[in-house]
């Protein structure tokens, strides 16, 4: 029971009983006819078939027919830079398992030394074909390592996990890791 459904019941007792609340009695009704107001709530029942048509109609013919907004895409909030190098990190991770996988099946499909092979033909190749496939292979390793290297000092040192040092982590993480990836891509 809560505290006011406990105090409109002692107020009911001492109204039946006549004690020092029988004066007031015109205003706990009022009291007593307003609390019941705002305990119910209005309830929409569907039919089956009702319920049925409502679940064909899309997200915005519901909104349209009930007359509430049609809630903004995610599109247009900017994510924190904590997020975005969080999914960033686990974007160079997928990548580099895939890159893996395709080191590995070129090996199996084309015997041992392929991929050796393809890398020093792409290495070799001219700059415009061999700049952004070393960009591409820097990039992913050296940010998904700078980024585990960064959760190991969170973990070790909690005392560093405030917003703002996330958020200065995060930028250097982003900048060392484009630095030292553009140094790799020119060797």
């Amino acid at each position: 029971m809560s505290l006011s459904s406990r105090s409109l019941s002692i107020a009911r007792h001492a109204l039946k009983a006549g004690g020092p609340m029988s004066a007031l009695t015109g205003v706990s009704t009022n009291v007593e006819h307003q609390f019941q107001k705002q305990s119910l709530r209005s309830m929409t029942i569907l039919s089956k078939q009702s319920g049925e048509e409502y679940k064909k109609m899309n997200y915005n013919e519901r909104m349209k027919k009930t007359g509430r907004p049609v809630s903004p895409h995610v599109a247009i909030y900017t994510f924190p830079i904590s997020a975005i190098t969080s999914i960033l990190n686990r974007v160079t991770g997928v990548t580099l398992s895939f890159g893996c996988l395709g080191l590995g099946a070129i090996e199996l499909v084309g015997g041992s030394g392929s991929s050796l092979h393809l890398m020093e033909a792409i290495g070799s190749s001219s700059l415009l074909l061999a700049a952004p496939a070393k960009l591409a292979v820097a990039f992913p390793m050296v940010y998904h390592y700078g980024g585990g290297i960064r959760h190991m000092m969170w973990d070790n040192m909690p005392d560093k996990l405030t917003t703002e040092q996330v958020e200065q982590s995060s930028y250097v993480l982003l900048g060392a890791s484009g630095v030292v990836s553009l140094g790799l891509m020119v060797m």
